[in-house]
């Protein structure tokens, strides 16, 4: 696995207990880093009315991370489809792909990104979209990413603009194996979110996925390609890394236990506040911290090199959350120098 690729998830995590404005600055300067270091991808995740994390808007942020960048394809993991009309979303993307030829990336999922509240206004005066409707919204941005709306569409003839632009890749983001039929026969690309959950994902799922890979006409991506998403926080030593990882453990109880979207909490607190969980939410805290990749640079590396092998991928992308900004930013550093 030595020809392995790294790129980057960023959720536009609040540090330090600074404002979402400084969230959003504080990712450009980490896509700057990771453009210098060699990172393949650097894709902005969609999260809403969430305190701490920053990232409503991907499109807007990947165009500010294109112009601040050379080389690193830039990109969103994912927009969430479900909220959005699939014409508008192809004519976002194919203006970014106008400005950085060859460098856009088109990620989509199907969760909501926030809570039900804020899945209702982002509808309003509409409703939220249907779950089953979903192959539907991503039949239709094929379409119109392609330039290739069925004869028997309303849409037929409807021109997707800018033209003379490429085409940007697009992936659906899955965290189990319910994605890989569409991705497989949209002849879209696949990332397994391994950092959502902690369950074991079957370890043919990638291979399923080739298996029913179908090249769609018109689009310039001929072959399956998948990669793996992994939580990882890399520190000088095992135990600072774990201490480290503490912060979005502590927040992955509060949020998907108890419903409490708040900050990210310093890792020493979050610490001092697990010996007062139950000892259900203690359970799930360990087992979660567990699920991530968390050690030295060296430990970081062979966890993500069995990682890949185990999946049969040639990339990962990185998720690392923590409270503090400058311990995040050397993550990534020491990771990438781990790979180098």
């Amino acid at each position: 696995m030595s020809n392995l690729k790294l790129s980057i998830v960023d959720q536009s995590p609040v540090h330090d207990g600074k404002t979402q404005a400084d969230a959003l600055n504080d990712t450009v300067k980490l896509a700057q880093l990771a453009d210098e270091m060699g990172y393949e991808r650097y894709w902005i995740a969609e999260h809403h009315a969430t305190p701490s994390y920053a990232s409503p808007a991907p499109e807007i942020v990947i165009g500010q991370i294109a112009a601040n960048t050379q080389n690193i394809r830039v990109g969103s993991g994912g927009v969430m489809l479900s909220h959005y009309s699939p014409y508008k979303v192809a004519e976002v993307f194919r203006t970014l792909e106008a400005f950085f030829p060859g460098r856009i990336d088109l990620g989509v999922g199907r969760a909501p990104g926030g809570a039900e509240q804020s899945t209702m206004a982002l509808a309003y005066p509409n409703y939220p979209a249907e779950p089953q409707h979903f192959p539907y919204l991503l039949e239709a941005l094929t379409g119109f990413i392609d330039e290739r709306t069925p004869e028997n569409s309303p849409f037929a003839g409807l021109q997707t603009t800018p033209n003379g632009v490429g085409q940007p890749e697009i992936w659906t983001l899955g965290s189990s194996d319910g994605s890989i039929e569409l991705a497989g026969t949209m002849g879209l690309g696949f990332v397994l979110a391994l950092f959502i959950g902690t369950h074991e994902r079957p370890a043919d799922i990638i291979q399923r996925y080739r298996k029913m890979f179908r090249p769609r006409p018109n689009s310039q991506v001929t072959s399956p390609q998948a990669m793996i998403s992994s939580a990882v926080i890399c520190a000088d030593t095992a135990e600072e890394a774990k201490l480290l990882a503490a912060s979005h453990t502590y927040w992955k109880v509060q949020a998907h236990r108890h419903g409490i979207r708040e900050g990210i909490k310093p890792p020493e607190e979050c610490m001092d506040l697990y010996k007062k969980l139950s000892l259900s939410d203690q359970e799930y805290f360990d087992v979660t911290r567990d699920s991530m990749v968390t050690g030295t640079p060296v430990e970081c590396r062979e966890t993500l090199e069995n990682q890949a092998n185990y999946y049969d991928v040639d990339e990962v992308l990185a998720v690392a959350v923590t409270y503090n900004f400058q311990k995040r930013y050397e993550s990534y550093q020491k990771l990438a120098d781990a790979f180098s």
